[in-house]
């Protein structure tokens, strides 16, 4: 599989890449800047653009089966989540690629929280998170209303760190994922696995989906990989 990736150079973008390259796929991972392609893997083919360049992404998806877009905006400026996912969904639709769209996890619903979401149970998220979380909804509200693009959107659980790979995740849907200690996390290579998992083995077209670490082995998902 051919896989074009936006946001190639962040801390999810980097996990994707090597996740997909490490599966023997065909990476082309687009960057900003030149200088954030030097710390990828040699073996990805690094390409430098604007993903507000709807056209440009447009004419870089060709000859590729799937995008993924990892994009995050810098700090202070958040809005912009919106514009981007916007772009790259245009040009997926363009190119006829189907997409996932790494989101946040501002959308999922609380368990036991009477229809409350991450983003709008009180006193739930840091004020520090609010600006992308609030991001996050919109970009999640664009998505959703999207008809003619072959989207997924997944979430990650309330903490999503640097840590292992162990190839195990649970998965869920429009729910946040807890543990019966109330923790909500995954590591960043587990979100990647989880990621490529779905590329190959599609089970999300046009919905919302989310992954947290696994804690019932005997009831998880596991991957071949």
């Amino acid at each position: 599989m051919n896989i074009i990736t936006f946001g190639a150079s962040g801390d999810v973008g980097r996990r994707v890449v090597a996740e997909a390259l490490a599966r023997e796929h065909g990476v082309t991972a687009v960057v900003r800047r030149e200088t954030k392609g030097q710390a990828l893997p040699a073996s990805a083919a690094v390409c430098v653009a604007d993903a507000l360049h709807t056209e440009r992404i447009a004419e870089l998806m060709a000859g590729h089966d799937l995008a993924i877009s990892a994009l995050r905006p810098p700090d202070g400026q958040e809005e912009m989540l919106v514009a981007l996912t916007r772009s790259v969904l245009r040009a997926a639709g363009r190119s006829g690629l189907p997409i996932i769209v790494v989101g946040g996890a501002a959308s999922l619903m609380l368990p036991d929280r009477n229809g409350h979401t991450v983003l709008s149970a009180p006193g739930f998220l840091p004020e520090a998170v609010l600006p992308i979380a609030k991001a996050c909804q919109a970009q999640y509200d664009l998505i959703a209303t999207e008809r003619h693009v072959d989207w997924s959107y997944l979430c990650p659980p309330a903490l999503l760190r640097p840590g292992i790979r162990t190839g195990r995740y649970r998965l869920g849907s429009d729910v946040l994922l807890v543990d019966a200690d109330g923790g909500s996390a995954i590591s960043m290579e587990d979100f990647a696995v989880a990621l490529i998992d779905e590329a190959e083995t599609p089970r999300h077209r046009r919905s919302r989906f989310t992954v947290a670490h696994a804690h019932q082995p005997n009831r998880d998902h596991a991957t071949a990989a």
